[in-house]
């Protein structure tokens, strides 16, 4: 049905027009259930910015409304196809950002406020373009809990191949017919962040190449949906805010779905732990393109339609997520044997009485933390503890067949290295390695 909603069975497929208020809450209704082997079908809501400058909202993004997978329970996972991403927006806005004093409850990105009146969360709307364009419904006042520092204006070719980042005047051109041109969904709250107008580095040409940094699986309790992740989701521990967390609260109830991987794009599957009934399937924050690490906090964030087809993964043994990319986005340790180098291989192995080669493939394990070097840690031992191996084991082969891959700073990487198939099947994984990598 056109809103996701169902009044029997599970739906064989199911499209999701629907957001939350940027908070992802295990004890709100849920969508669905699609059933095990069904297919999803969203439109998403552009990330970061626009969410970023909406007060309303209590996090830094919208995502969609979870919904509901036939059989999924906690401890379980779901492995998600992802079929197909399509960039909907004409243009975007993004840049690096500040968060003047004053607008907010120790978080700009859950909690936003109007210094003027001390209304949290206050009702907003925009007058005219530029970065005091959004002002508060009470009062008047500009409320401004992110600035831009540097930015930019970017409109897409009609194919959505490439971009390029626009001079003053059409930026503001733009601007005026905002909603239009980041083609908001219908049911979005936000408002867009090419009211802004920024202009700073006009003439650069730049790939697209979508993906969706925010896909995952909802957290056990209550969180703003920017924080579900180790490193964004450290500002929640000990917050004067109503989403603060303990440091157990947060590594017991996130599920790492906030991972701004640029490898999760069409053709990859995701594997995602599941820690409520259902598992609450949700997805937004897609990124027309992006470098590893998003070094500048925000890229080029855009509106679109995305397909999935979910699977339930019966007692999955780790808490985060493992990615199996595409082959062409794996680091060069880690891509499959070429059949030439599997002979030069067996020759070795005869030389010296190896019995056999070990059967190998791919897989990334997701690790996230309050930075990189205890996202690094985490990762580490997720992979450890997704084989049974001794962490220093996945060390090694992460050395010598893999390697750490930055998703973004302050704190979510990959460990991706080639995995003993046997220890894969092992874990229930097996077959999606052997399905992505034809081996």
């Amino acid at each position: 049905m056109a809103d996701g909603s169902r009044t029997g069975g599970a739906c064989r497929s199911l499209v999701v027009n629907g957001f939350t208020n940027s908070v992802l809450d295990p004890d709100a209704p849920m969508l669905g259930p699609v059933e095990n082997g069904g297919t999803v079908i969203a439109n998403t809501a552009p990330g970061c910015w626009g969410p970023m400058i909406t007060p309303n909202l209590r996090g830094g993004h919208e995502v969609t409304r979870p919904v509901a997978v036939e059989g999924a329970e906690p401890g379980d996972a779901i492995a998600i196809r992802i079929r197909d991403i399509t960039v909907t927006s004409v243009a975007t806005a993004s840049g690096h950002d500040s968060s003047p004093e004053g607008f907010c409850l120790g978080d700009p990105y859950v909690a936003a406020r109007c210094p003027t009146c001390d209304a949290l969360w206050p009702e907003t709307h925009v007058e005219g373009i530029g970065q005091e364009a959004v002002r508060c419904n009470v009062c008047g006042n500009a409320v401004t809990p992110f600035a831009i520092v540097h930015g930019y204006t970017v409109t897409f070719d009609d194919t959505r191949s490439v971009g390029l980042t626009l001079p003053k005047a059409a930026a503001e051109t733009i601007a005026r017919d905002a909603n239009h041109y980041a083609a908001l969904p219908d049911a979005s709250r936000q408002h867009s962040i090419l009211v802004y107008a920024p202009s700073d580095m006009p003439g650069a040409l730049v790939r697209m190449r979508p993906f969706l940094g925010q896909l995952g699986t909802c957290p056990s309790k209550a969180m703003p949906d920017s924080h579900n992740a180790g490193d964004f989701g450290a500002f929640l521990v000990g917050a004067p805010h109503p989403y603060a967390l303990s440091p157990e609260e947060l590594a017991e109830h996130k599920t790492d779905g906030h991972m701004d991987i640029d490898a999760v794009r069409p053709g990859a599957i995701l594997v995602c732990p599941v820690k409520v009934k259902g598992a609450g399937l949700y997805m937004g924050d897609m990124h027309a393109g992006q470098g590893d690490g998003e070094i500048a906090g925000h890229t080029m964030d855009v509106a679109g339609s995305v397909t999935l087809q979910v699977e339930v993964v019966k007692g999955y043994p780790i808490d985060g997520p493992v990615l199996f990319p595409l082959a062409e986005d794996l680091p060069p340790m880690a891509r499959p044997f070429t059949a030439e180098e599997k002979a030069r291989g067996e020759r070795l192995a005869r030389r010296w009485d190896v019995a056999a080669l070990e059967e190998v493939a791919p897989v990334s394990v997701i690790g996230t933390g309050a930075n990189l070097n205890i996202a690094i840690e985490n990762g580490l031992e997720r992979a450890a503890k997704l084989l049974d191996l001794p962490v220093a084991e996945i060390r090694n082969r992460a050395t010598i067949n893999g390697a750490i891959e930055i998703g973004r700073a302050p704190g979510v990487i990959q460990v991706t290295f080639l995995a003993p198939l046997d220890r894969l099947d092992a874990a229930g994984l097996g077959d999606y390695a052997r399905e992505q990598y034809g081996l």
